[in-house]
């Protein structure tokens, strides 16, 4: 996966030691009822399927980032509509022995136009999938796209 320059830069600093990170989630989600579909991306480093995820860079606005790795990693044009969860993700220690934990900002988003494509690297595949075909999606991640489609009027906030 592409690390951003700005963690590259604090890696100079700190070593592996833990990062806490902000991190956006977008569920881009299109059709309706039986039909309704979500874009999934399966990740070069892991071959996990997941939806869109990326990190928020410095000074950037979580909407923006969320709508802004759509595009870069699946060459789809989406527009996100509201915060659907917002969570800390577990503590973890990548390949490279880097540590790190997010605060995950789940975001549901209504596609706008493009087909998609693994467009930076970061993926081997990009694809629409219905909702009710997840079952090779894991349970989290399953968790962040079930919080999103369900389109209740606030966002979920752990406690």
């Amino acid at each position: 996966m592409a690390t951003p320059d700005f963690i590259l830069r604090l890696r100079e600093r700190i070593g592996t030691d833990p990062l806490w990170l902000t991190g956006v989630t977008a569920v881009v989600l299109r059709g309706d009822g039986a039909e309704r579909e979500v874009l999934l991306v399966r990740r070069a480093d892991n071959a996990r399927l997941t939806p869109v995820t990326g990190i928020v860079d410095p000074g950037e606005e979580p909407a923006v980032s969320a709508v802004r790795e759509v595009l870069e990693e699946a060459a789809v044009v989406a527009e996100a509509e509201s915060l659907a969860w917002v969570h800390a993700t577990r503590p973890m220690t990548y390949a490279n022995g880097d540590q790190a934990q997010y605060l995950d900002l789940v975001f549901r988003c209504r596609y706008v136009s493009g087909e998609p494509h693994p467009d930076d690297g970061e993926n081997t595949e990009a694809l629409w999938r219905r909702l009710d075909d997840l079952g090779d999606v894991d349970a989290e991640m399953r968790e962040r796209i079930r919080m999103a489609a369900a389109g209740h009027p606030h966002a979920r906030f752990e406690t």
